[in-house]
């Protein structure tokens, strides 16, 4: 683990936020940005990479696998009590499973990842979110069910389908604390995951994300959009 310390922000002072995920594509870049800008950046993840460990007042916590609760649950001591305002749900494994080829361990694995671990992720982080925070999940379009033209991806799809449903309830669980919650599509992003293929980079995705996150209020909580704005059909 390595520390520093960040700028302040002068449009946030220096808004703590937590980003789970941050050491690679779009979490990479949003650490990137919100450190410019002047937030407070805290970055978690297995392993960090090169880039991460470049960013200078970043605070970095390596070992946090959200499928391990224990890892988090030692994060959220190590931070203390409401000591986050935004906090970054981004870890997330992305694997092909077409009907011909069903593989229920692949499957279930993407379920552990992408909607089991958020969840339990922010369960354990609870005590860290001060009144007023914002959560944001990124999901994907292709947890869409009314969107869903194409079939396949049977573990990807159903895991972020799952996603969805877990961040809708946490809106209406976590609206009674003053906590909203972003259920966002990042858009088809060129990344490692999607092996570089996709219509737009990660620090254009990033940057609309954060922008969806600024304007989040306890309205517009638990709604599904897209990082263009626009609302997306469950």
């Amino acid at each position: 683990m390595s520390e520093s310390t960040s700028k302040p922000s002068p449009a946030a002072e220096g808004t703590p936020t937590l980003i789970v995920g941050a050491n690679r594509g779009i979490g990479l870049e949003l650490a990137t940005q919100l450190n410019t800008r002047g937030d407070t950046v805290i970055a978690a993840c297995r392993r960090s990479s090169d880039e991460l460990d470049a960013l200078g007042g970043v605070e970095v916590h390596t070992g946090v696998d959200v499928t391990n609760e224990a890892s988090v649950k030692a994060l959220a001591e190590t931070l203390g009590p409401e000591s986050l305002d935004r906090l970054w749900l981004v870890a997330g494994v992305l694997k092909a499973v077409a009907l011909d080829s069903l593989n229920a361990d692949v499957v279930r694995e993407q379920f552990e990842v992408n909607a089991l671990g958020p969840l339990t992720t922010v369960v354990a982080l609870l005590p860290c979110l001060r009144p007023g925070s914002k959560v944001a999940l990124l999901t994907s379009r292709m947890g869409s069910i009314a969107d869903n033209t194409s079939g396949g991806s049977y573990g990807y799809r159903m895991s972020k389908a799952a996603l969805n449903m877990a961040g809708r309830s946490l809106s209406l669980d976590l609206k009674p604390r003053g906590i909203s919650v972003g259920i966002l599509h990042p858009g088809w992003v060129k990344t490692d995951m999607t092996a570089g293929q996709g219509l737009i980079d990660a620090a254009t995705s990033a940057e609309s994300l954060i922008g969806l996150v600024d304007e989040l209020t306890l309205e517009r909580s638990g709604e599904f959009v897209h990082q263009n704005g626009e609302a997306l059909p469950w």
